[in-house]
């Protein structure tokens, strides 16, 4: 089966290179020339654990390729996954593909999109005269490990009333389907609300364990050990109750907008969600009234913060809590020191020039006041902490991951502070 992929974004070169990972022909579609020739030479313009050597591996194979015709693209296709990073242009991407293709093609909408969109694409093909079916399939990546997550997701969501295009779509995912993942066939308005009812609740779920990481603090318990125990409870399950991990990524914001959104409109009132956004939120003023009480104020003091990604293996800065924490420092006097392994040039974008970047760990420690790990690097836990001390002009470490050994840390004479640790 000829499979298509329509976009040039983070989701649609993540969705084509590992659709024909499965062993099936992919064609990626975009009329950007320049992207889709960087993209079939293996250039990829972000970072991504692993999708670079995917990429390349099904290029070489002849199973991946890159196309600017939009024509030939719609005629040979069977299906095709829409995987666009914004709706903004969905239902026209569509319409054209509907005129194009010989029969009524299948369309996936992997593309994020608000709850009733599908129905409304679904009445403007009617309108213009014209025929497809439509199959709203929400994906649920992570930045830094979305090639695991598509190879191990928890589950398939398929809306359509369509039996043929799930069998399709089935095929398709035949490896996943065969090691018994599971498949949940519902309508469009339904896969649409999971989505952004997923991202809801791993948000709450994780402004939860930041609030208990405070009262620990407060009460000489260890967030850690308390995270572990709530975890091992079949009921609760320790993906995302890590205090310090603030939720962010790609995709984050916008859903939860828009399921905010939507409950507005429908007179709904959402107070967990709101509560849990606020708490997301606060984490990093929290960081930086952590910080100015160990320096004595962060005015004109100087702070290195390493890490500058939402989190490790991707070079995204999308709902950084590390950003977050370097704006507020600076909006409190302090300046900043960065480093990055990766995100640094995502960085720029969001910090303009407010924050002096370094090219090393040690750079970024050399003469501050104190040292902010704020992306869990697995990296930052191998450095040479014996060379930072004699760097840092205190021996002050906040480990807003609880990346580090604080034992061992404290034994070497840094004052260290995580998040709800004693």
């Amino acid at each position: 089966m000829q499979i298509g992929v329509y976009g040039s974004g983070y989701l649609g070169t993540l969705v084509s290179a590992c659709l024909a990972d499965f062993g099936t022909p992919v064609i990626c579609c975009h009329p950007d020339s320049s992207r889709m020739v960087a993209m079939a030479q293996g250039n990829v313009p972000f970072f991504e654990k692993n999708l670079n050597e995917v990429i390349k591996r099904n290029v070489r194979a002849g199973r991946l390729a890159y196309s600017t015709d939009m024509e030939a693209f719609a005629r040979r296709a069977r299906v095709i996954f829409l995987a666009e990073d914004s709706p903004e242009h969905l239902a026209d991407h569509v319409l054209r593909i509907a005129r194009l293709a010989p029969k009524p093609p299948v369309l996936s909408l992997v593309t994020p999109v608000s709850v009733g969109t599908a129905s409304g694409i679904e009445r403007r093909l009617t309108e213009a005269g014209l025929k497809a079916t439509l199959v709203s399939q929400p994906v649920f990546f992570t930045p830094g490990c979305a090639v695991e997550d598509f190879n191990w997701p928890d589950r398939i969501i398929l809306g359509t009333g369509s039996n043929e295009a799930v069998l399709a779509i089935k095929q398709i995912f035949h490896p996943l389907v065969m090691r018994g993942v599971p498949v949940i066939v519902t309508n469009h308005e339904t896969a649409e609300l999971i989505r952004e009812s997923a991202t809801a609740f791993v948000a709450t779920k994780i402004s939860f364990i930041n609030e208990l990481s405070n009262l620990c603090e407060r009460v000489n318990a260890d967030a850690v050990s308390l995270s572990l125990a709530l975890g091992l409870d079949k009921k609760i399950a320790p993906r995302c109750l890590q205090p310090g991990a603030a939720m962010g990524g790609l995709f984050a914001e916008s859903d939860m907008d828009s399921l905010a959104e939507l409950a507005r409109e429908k007179g709904v009132s959402l107070k967990v969600l709101s509560a849990a956004r606020e708490v997301n939120h606060s984490l990093a003023d929290r960081l930086v009234e952590k910080i100015s009480g160990m320096v004595d104020s962060v005015q004109n003091k100087d702070v290195g913060i390493l890490g500058l990604a939402f989190k490790p293996n991707t070079n995204s800065v999308a709902g950084s809590s590390s950003v977050r924490l370097a704006q507020g420092l600076i909006a409190k006097g302090a300046r900043v020191r960065a480093y990055d392994p990766v995100a640094i040039p995502e960085a720029r974008l969001e910090l303009n020039g407010t924050v002096n970047y370094c090219e090393s760990a040690y750079a970024a420690a050399e003469g501050v006041d104190a040292l902010v790990v704020g992306t869990g690097w697995p990296e930052f836990r191998a450095l040479d902490f014996d060379r930072i001390k004699h760097l840092l002009k205190r021996p002050i470490i906040v480990d807003t991951k609880n990346l580090l050994d604080s034992v061992r840390l404290r034994a070497m004479g840094f004052e260290y502070a995580g998040v709800g640790r004693g």
